[in-house]
């Protein structure tokens, strides 16, 4: 799965309130071991005939469950089934049915079978059932925002602007909404899938379709079948009306499903995925195990993403339009994760949540593995940097170990320890054992437990079987401790023995032992030393050299997990962005540069990251100079005008517009004007922005022209007080989930705050559904990952108790309108969240 967080400036936000304390998920409460699901049972195949009832919203549904018992002979069944209805139990031997007698309570159904079985020998129990997912007690998390685990969208076709779609989330343990089964990722079945449907509508669910058959009364039964075992929460299944694109792998059938508006634009945002199915493949030698890869979207998604095994599950968010997809395919990191899913988490599935590291962690690596591969190390070492801040920023990830047995919740482990330390973790160990062996212990590992399940030790164990190295000491630290290590330093130089020391020292409380990469730079130039850090509070290390060092670099090759306490000069962090090929190091030296940004030495940094070869470091030298300083604008002003008309990079394009924006320059509307007609909407957004910047008056004429709805954090912000202060209605719904978060944006930035207010004010005090389930679903989301914070609970209460008034004095005045009516039911959802 991939989930989404609060985007960074959001979070950030909320940190800069001062309201956010640290919190874990077993904050105040005893811990508890999680123990491994004990199998008792093991399910062979499982049959469903299901129908869908799309005005109660229910679906009517047979299964037929091919057992045994898993090693002790046994007279009962024991299944998760949350919420329904059962109407019938029996064993069935060759289609004759013989009633069972059975227990069901706490969405437990437990069955008392006809006779005492023993090892290996099969038995059929036959369910007939209702599910009735909103009838589900069980709430949603941070990762999964509802556990209803079937889903009916639009059913009865009320809401004309969107589409009616069923679709189900499995993962933790939902599955067993919609079916009777063990809902643990420790057992694994085959399966297969009758799904009776409109007959306007499209189907997916895993493994192939064998057969399509028409009913009467409009219907078609569509049987799918899926003939390797996987665990049931993978289980999925897709109706809707969507338009089919056809691509494919070797022999293997991959398609995309999307609204019927995105067809044409369907193999811009999943076209890659053959190419990273062949480049997954060979690295692993291991050939994609499955017998096709479709990928479905689906509104009102409760999360990022999902790797149903071969029908893979994206947010909505994944459909894009050619002028967002020009500036990037903000997804592509998305399908990648959950391609690589059907390797780490599909073919070997984690033992335990507490295992989920073995699904999460190899998922968020493969991000990095697939962009270094297609567009260099640069560009992947930039997603690594925002992965391990996104780690950082939450100051609970810091005593969570990587594996963990006492977690509160499961829904607990899907957060930035299990996804973006994980990943990390595994970048590190990557360089530490060798590309060769990183490889062939990961093939090694797929081999040994395929289509089982897999623990970290197992695959140490692998490692360990392919190098022959001891790696005990490795998985400790990273998997079974928490942390990481805090690094200071310094250094003296001793000019008759012509020797450096370096003091490296940990300021943590629990001291970690790796490797490490330092610079130190002579004359301008780096020579590159690697040691060995051992777990104590300090090493040093001497180091010939012919002089003192202009400057140390510590963690120069960007491998280490570390917060680095450093104190550079301007001059050294020039020195640094000029001698360093590292792209971390260049980027670090850039923030350094950030710190004194009217500093000779730091213009002179910012001016030639203007032209570094990474897309990204020409963006952040952009955000961080000022044009309207003359210091900036004689130095860099000219290069500046060469990237917003030319850089081969719209984002670059994009973010030169904004400097010069700064300016106040009435030379450049011209070039605003050129620009807002080109394709890329985030140079149209800031062209938009610089346009009004000098005439305020045209923001009638081009605001409405701008497709916000998925413009980035930045954008937004830009566009902010023009939207609000021109109450530009149609672009009401894109400033929603900024808005939401005023009381915090103030602390932030007071003024950007005060319009953010305004705006959430206008939402509240308007007829307009879209904005307002933009506001209530953010806040919703947030609430699951703010974890037990009161502070901004309560914030965020007295905000939509304010909305909610304001909007009943909307009604007041037209208390005939449906939508005003939809939308007051909208905050009280999300007030009711808030009160829980």
């Amino acid at each position: 799965m991939k989930k989404i967080f609060l985007n960074t400036f959001l979070f950030s936000a909320i940190l800069c309130s001062g309201t956010f304390s640290a919190q874990t998920e077993t904050s105040g409460r005893e811990p508890v071991y999680r123990a491994t699901h004990t199998q008792t049972t093991e399910l062979k195949h499982t049959r469903l005939k299901v129908k869908f009832d799309y005005e109660k919203e229910q679906m009517s549904g047979e299964a037929w469950i091919l057992a045994t018992p898993y090693f002790y002979p046994s007279d009962s069944l024991v299944l998760n089934a949350k919420a329904m209805l059962i109407h019938e139990v029996a064993v069935d031997k060759n289609g004759s049915r013989s009633p069972l007698k059975y227990i069901y309570q706490n969405d437990i159904l437990h069955i008392n079978l006809d006779k005492t079985y023993q090892k290996n020998q099969e038995y059929t129990v036959f369910i007939k059932y209702t599910a009735r997912p909103n009838e589900v007690k069980q709430k949603g998390s941070a990762a999964i925002t509802d556990a209803k685990g079937l889903y009916f969208i639009n059913a009865q076709g009320k809401d004309p602007d969107k589409p009616t779609q069923i679709w189900t989330q499995g993962e933790t343990e939902s599955s067993s909404v919609w079916f009777p089964t063990i809902d643990k990722p420790n057992m694994k079945t085959t399966q297969e899938i009758y799904m009776t449907v409109p007959d306007k509508y499209v189907t997916l669910s895993n493994g192939h379709l064998k057969s399509s058959v028409k009913e009467s009364g409009g219907l078609r039964t569509d049987h799918w079948v899926m003939d390797k075992k996987h665990a049931p929460y993978l289980f999925f299944m897709g109706v809707g009306d969507y338009a089919i694109v056809k691509d494919k792998w070797r022999n293997i059938p991959v398609d995309y499903y999307v609204e019927k508006e995105y067809e044409p634009f369907a193999r811009q945002i999943f076209g890659n995925t053959p190419e990273m199915m062949e480049f997954f493949s060979k690295k692993l030698k291991y050939d994609y195990p499955w017998n096709k890869y479709a990928q479905i979207t689906a509104r009102d998604y409760v999360s990022g993403a999902m790797e149903n095994t071969t029908a893979v599950l994206h947010s909505d968010a994944a459909q894009q339009k050619p002028e967002d997809l020009i500036d990037e395919n903000r997804w592509e990191d998305v399908i990648t994760h959950e391609l690589f899913h059907h390797w780490f988490g599909d073919l070997v599935t984690t033992e335990s949540w507490s295992q989920l590291s073995m699904n999460e962690s190899f998922a968020n690596y493969s991000e990095y593995l697939w962009n270094e591969h297609k567009y260099g190390r640069d560009f992947a070492d930039y997603g690594l940097m925002i992965a391990i801040q996104g780690y950082l920023m939450d100051p609970a990830n810091i005593s969570k170990d990587l594996i963990r047995f006492n977690y509160h919740a499961r829904e607990d482990m899907f957060d930035a320890v299990s996804y973006n330390k994980g990943g990390a973790i595994l970048h590190m160990l990557r360089h530490y054992v060798g590309d060769e062996a990183f490889w062939e212990g990961m093939n090694h590992y797929l081999k040994t437990n395929e289509y089982g399940t897999g623990e970290a030790h197992q695959f140490r164990l692998s490692l360990e079987k392919i190098t022959g190295k001891d790696l005990n000491w490795f998985f400790n630290q990273w998997y079974f401790g928490s942390g990481h290590p805090k690094l200071s330093f310094t250094s003296s130089f001793d000019p008759v023995k012509k020797e450096l020391t370096v003091s490296v020292n940990q300021t943590q409380s629990e001291y970690f032992q790796f490797p490490l990469a330092i610079d130190i730079f002579e004359n301008g130039k780096a020579v590159r030393k690697n040691v060995w850090i051992n777990a104590r509070s300090k090493n040093d290390f001497r180091f010939p050299v012919s002089k003192n060092a202009d400057l140390i670099n510590l963690n120069a090759d960007g491998i280490l997990l570390a917060e680095i306490s450093e104190n550079k000069t301007p001059e050294q962090y020039l020195l640094q962005y000029n001698g360093s090929e590292n792209f971390l190091s260049r980027y670090r030296a850039l923030e350094g540069a950030e710190k004194t940004p009217d500093h000779d030495a730091a213009v002179k940094t910012l001016a030639a990251a203007l032209k570094d070869k990474n897309f990204r470091i020409r963006m952040k030298a952009l955000n961080v100079l000022d044009l309207s300083k003359a210091s900036h604008a004689k130095a860099i002003l000219s290069e500046v005008e060469k990237l917003a008309e030319s850089d081969p990079k719209t984002l670059v394009q994009s973010a030169a517009i904004a400097a010069l924006r700064k300016t106040g320059n009435q030379k450049y509307l011209a070039l605003y004007e050129k620009k807002f007609n080109t394709p890329s909407n985030a140079v149209k957004a800031t062209s938009l922005a610089g346009i009004i910047s000098l005439d305020p008056a045209k923001i009638k004429d081009f605001a409405a022209q701008v497709d916000l709805e998925k413009a980035s954090e930045e954008v937004i912000a830009t566009l902010l007080p023009a939207i609000v202060q021109n109450k530009v209605e149609k672009q009401m719904h894109a400033i929603g989930s900024t808005v939401a978060f005023y009381p915090f944006i103030k602390f932030q930035d007071p003024q950007l705050g005060a319009t953010a207010e305004e705006g959430f004010h206008w939402i509240m005090d308007s007829d307009n559904t879209k904005a307002t389930e933009s506001v209530t679903k953010i806040l919703i989301q947030a609430k699951r990952q703010l974890g037990e914070n009161p502070q901004a609970r309560m914030m965020i209460l007295n905000m939509l108790k304010d909305g909610l008034s304001r909007k009943m004095q909307t009604l007041k005045s037209n208390p005939g309108s449906t939508s005003l009516h939809q939308q007051v039911e909208l905050i009280n959802k999300a007030i009711a969240a808030y009160q829980q």
